[in-house]
């Protein structure tokens, strides 16, 4: 027996002793200390997740020579080979290291070399992968796309022409300013339609700056940017093929080219689209007009060496589209069925670039030429104008060191209106001529702050100068945390073309005096927090909380001469001020990916002694987007929006509403199948009024603040031949 224990106590102290423990840090490569990093022993499942501090207690390890794997999501994998029990009770440190989960992405719009995480401009960006999923919801146009942003409002300004405008954070649409690789060709006359006649298969990237951002490119981006990135050509060539039909009665064929042969590079885009005059709630009016459209862009790209690049395009758009009593569309009118809108429209353009990097120097020189006619006709009226515009450009950016950028340059945007068919009040024509000069600093401040200050001077013949700084700071407090704030001043120039004029068609306004209105102007700021971790190694969770404040003064507004019928325009006597906050959460679990938005916006017209919301302007509006992605396989969507109380240019308050929506894709090795159920709950305007009021002769239209085409299935399909 006494044997028995003697052996007993023996082999429980050697037990004893190869039972090793160990601590482990894990940190970034910043030196923060990341949650949820998984520790294991190579080949079993002993280990665990570290802490709060970024630590992880070891136990029980047995003697000899043991591989721990160390991982996190967004990290590079690791591997520590540890001896015991010589490593008995130590502190073992990790680095981990950005991985290619955390794909960087680098935004244009700035002129920055830098991602977008660590630019003191707030971004946000539509990637590749998320721009096909939204054209699986219309291949037609950008609509969408841009309907799903926080902040962002898709408001429509005709029935019977289905035009629209973007309003960025409670501001009308001609505030916001529309880019096409970095060049302002969509505004003006062309605004209205401009959404309408943009497909989004041949871009790769959307990025949205919300707030003013003049000084890189002049007069018109008090509420915000758009900028569209087109696709380039690479070595590998892209030949990709879409169809999609709608149950609205709306088809719409794309077709993209991209390739590189050694020095030279080419794309190819065509897009045609065809939709039958569609009246979903019976009442004898469109309300998704009749039309036809085709677009072509091709492109050509030479590589003289590796660090030059030149490329120059031409596009053109043709569109028609015709709207209003559905028997006069038809061919079948009786006597009183006499209404019908007509809106012809061609849009021609050119582009050229020309970009040069060498060490620590780029230098971009670009030009866009764009030439839009439209013919506006309804019943006894016909508005018909031609718009031609250029944007010219040279741009240098030096990068001193990987802190300290500079970019400096000079531009001359032309823009030249004129009235075919003017009325007795006098012809529209306009002309403008801005000479612009920019300078603008980013850099690092220390480890935590990066700084971007930014100066524009813009001539105007017709009105003169206009001096427009900006300041913006990043401060990151780590990985997890970061925070912006920014500020700048801009202007725009009066012209005809505003929400307005567009609903009663252009007539009866007298044209505008350059002697008798000012350029609108504007002072502005954002601030905005950032916060995101990972939680077990699975759960990611990221929130961005938005403040916003804009005041535009001397706003432009359309008033009524009462005895005389006309209209004219007038500088307001007090402020417009828009002003809220965005609330958006984005998630992520496995294959499951979550977003929500809250937006509160406040637009108040502070002029006439009226002190109102602005119409048309919800104050709250939400949404809610889960995606089921499984990688080369299938994706799955479901959209839940609100739309909160809303005024019509009358001040009568309108009800609030939801829509929801459905979306599934099944792609294989080249072909991807499609379908998309579009407010499926079938929110129309029409379910709260009507939308067209009697006599059926001479109708009038009400304000439009709700879904008009009611619940829209559509389903494609979309090959990838190479």
């Amino acid at each position: 027996m006494k044997h028995t224990f003697l052996f007993l106590f023996i082999l429980l102290s050697v037990s004893a002793v190869a039972q090793n423990s160990i601590y482990f840090q894990v940190n970034d490569d910043e030196g923060e200390s990341l949650i949820g990093a998984t520790i294991v022993i190579e080949g079993t499942t002993n280990g665990g997740t570290t802490d709060i501090d970024g630590k992880y207690h070891f136990q029980n390890i047995p003697n000899g020579s043991i591989n721990f794997v160390i991982s996190y999501v967004g990290y590079e994998p690791q591997s520590k080979t540890l001896l015991f029990p010589e490593s008995d009770g130590k502190t073992i440190v990790i680095v981990m290291e950005s991985g290619e989960e955390l794909e960087e992405v680098i935004v244009s719009a700035t002129r920055s070399s830098r991602t977008i995480e660590t630019i003191p401009t707030r971004i946000e960006a539509v990637t590749l992968e998320e721009l096909g999923e939204k054209a699986a919801m219309n291949s037609s146009n950008i609509s969408m796309v841009l309907r799903e942003s926080p902040g962002i409002m898709m408001q429509q300004t005709s029935l019977s022409s289905g035009n629209m405008n973007i309003r960025i954070q409670g501001l009308d649409g001609r505030y916001t300013q529309m880019l096409r690789d970095g060049a302002p060709i969509y505004g003006g006359f062309a605004g209205g339609l401009s959404i309408l006649q943009i497909p989004p298969l041949d871009l790769k990237q959307f990025e949205i700056i919300k707030g003013g951002n003049s000084t890189l490119y002049g007069g018109g981006a008090i509420a915000g940017i758009v900028n569209l990135v087109s696709k380039t050509p690479e070595e590998e060539p892209e030949l990709t093929i879409m169809i999609d039909q709608t149950s609205a009665l709306g088809t719409t064929g794309n077709i993209f080219y991209a390739q590189k042969y050694g020095k030279l590079g080419l794309t190819m885009y065509g897009s045609g689209n065809n939709q039958i005059a569609y009246d979903p709630d019976d009442d004898g009016f469109s309300n998704m007009p009749q039309s036809q459209s085709l677009t072509l862009n091709p492109r050509l790209f030479y590589y003289p060496n590796n660090n030059t690049e030149v490329s120059l395009g031409v596009g053109a758009t043709l569109d028609e589209r015709t709207g209003g009593d559905m028997k006069v569309i038809d061919g079948n009118p009786e006597i009183e069925n006499v209404f019908m809108e007509v809106n012809k429209s061609e849009r021609y353009n050119s582009q050229f670039l020309l970009k040069n990097r060498k060490d620590n120097r780029e230098i971009i020189l670009k030009n866009n030429i764009s030439l839009f006619n439209r013919e506006l006709t309804i019943p006894d009226y016909l508005f018909d104008g031609q718009q031609l515009s250029s944007f010219s450009e040279a741009f240098l950016k030096l990068d001193k060191s990987d802190e300290n950028e500079w970019h400096l340059g000079v531009n001359h945007y032309y823009e030249s209106f004129t009235d075919n068919n003017p009325d007795s009040l006098g012809a529209q024509d306009y002309t403008f001529n801005t000479f612009g000069a920019f300078i603008q600093n980013t850099r690092n401040l220390g480890e935590r702050f990066v700084f971007e200050g930014g100066l524009r001077t813009d001539y105007n013949i017709e009105h003169g100068p206009f001096v427009l700084p900006r300041l913006a700071l990043l401060y990151k407090h780590s990985n997890k945390f970061s925070s912006r704030i920014s500020g700048a001043m801009g202007y725009k120039l009066p012209t005809l073309f505003t929400e307005d004029a567009e609903r009663i068609y252009y007539r009866d306004i007298a044209p505008i005096s350059t002697s008798s209105l000012n350029p609108e102007t504007s002072i502005g700021g954002n601030i905005d927090f950032n916060y995101k971790t990972i939680v077990l190694d699975k759960f990611t969770f990221a929130i961005n909380q938005l403040f916003f404040f804009t005041q535009l003064n001397q706003a432009l507004v359309l008033r009524e001469d009462v005895p005389s019928s006309t209209y004219f325009y007038e500088n307001a006597d007090g402020p417009i001020q828009s002003s809220g906050f965005e609330t958006s959460i984005r998630t992520t679990y496995e294959d499951f990916k979550l977003f929500m938005y809250y937006t509160y916006t406040n637009t108040e017209l502070k002029y006439d002694n009226i002190n109102k919301q602005q119409p048309l302007t919800p104050e709250s509006m939400a949404g809610f987007i889960l995606m089921y992605e499984l990688e080369d396989n299938w994706s799955v969507g479901y959209e839940l929006y609100y739309t909160g109380r809303q005024f019509d240019n009358s001040f009568d308050q309108k009800s609030d509403y939801w829509t929801m929506g459905f979306m599934v894709m099944k792609h294989f090795e080249h072909i991807t199948l499609f379908a998309n159920f579009e407010n499926f709950t079938n929110t129309m305007q029409t379910n709260f009024e009507p939308l067209v009021n009697a006599p059926i002769s001479n109708p009038t239209f009400n304000d439009i603040w709700a879904p008009t085409p009611g619940f829209v299935f559509n389903g494609g399909v979309k090959i990838n031949i190479f």
